[in-house]
């Protein structure tokens, strides 16, 4: 059975650790373990879970990236998360290892040098990977500094904003903490990778090492307000201590 560390739950939520290559939930046709499965086995096992009571989703991490996540559990407390989660949730904090640009890269230079936001629009392919297009809003989009797919079948463009700030950076990778303003899929590594830090062990954009064996990106705060209690609640996983051995 795959492994999901639990953080907090009561009778309205639950707040876990996943670990990356587990999907958050299932997509249609899909049979294997999921980060909402495994929970709701663990529910069954305690005998806690039934069809009004078991894990709903409210957002989701993507199947590589690790880190704290939410579930309701039921669908009154999905609704109430999902109708209020830009109020109810304060802040989620990501942190990533990248790799920083190659010498004579043509890529832009980040928005600002240390700490700034990245605006640039998001495209998907037909594998439903984004990237930041030719087309884009922002300063990479301008200068056409699409991922290894080229432009060729990206569809249309969505808005993204990602706010970064450097913690360290080396000759070879650059440790990030991010923020979302929009919660778009693959937009940390699309952003990062637009201005040439494409994530550790990320092909899809063109990263050239992999040295866990993992997408290097990690969920490592999320801090809410409990929309029941209303309590004032904040989990942290920290990321592997292996990450900032490497800048």
């Amino acid at each position: 059975m795959a492994f999901i560390e639990i953080l907090y739950i009561d009778q309205y939520l639950a707040v876990i650790n996943k670990p990356a290559g587990l999907l958050s939930v299932p997509f249609p046709g899909f049979k294997g373990k999921t980060a909402q499965s495994v929970l709701e086995d663990i529910l069954r096992k305690q005998g806690k879970a039934n069809s009004h009571h078991r894990p709903f989703a409210v957002h989701r991490l993507d199947r590589d990236t690790s880190g704290v996540m939410m579930f309701a559990l039921s669908q009154v407390a999905q609704k109430k998360i999902m109708d209020g989660w830009h109020k109810i949730v304060t802040e989620r904090l990501y942190h990533a290892l990248a790799e920083v640009p190659r010498a004579g890269s043509k890529f832009p230079s980040l928005p600002e040098p240390n700490e700034g936001w990245i605006k640039d629009d998001l495209s998907f392919n037909k594998h439903h990977v984004g990237y930041v297009p030719s087309t884009g809003s922002g300063t990479a989009g301008r200068q056409g500094t699409v991922g290894r797919q080229g432009t060729a079948g990206l569809q249309g463009t969505t808005v993204a904003r990602t706010h970064y700030k450097i913690i360290k950076q080396g000759s070879r990778y650059a440790l990030f903490e991010l923020s979302l303003d929009t919660g778009k899929k693959n937009q940390i590594r699309a952003h990062l990778a637009a201005y040439g830090y494409p994530l550790a062990g990320d092909k899809e954009h063109r990263a050239y090492t992999d040295p866990f064996n993992r997408l290097c990106l990690h969920a490592c705060s999320l801090e809410f307000v409990h929309p029941f209690t209303h309590e004032q609640m904040k989990f942290e996983v920290p990321e592997p201590k292996e990450w900032e051995l490497r800048v």
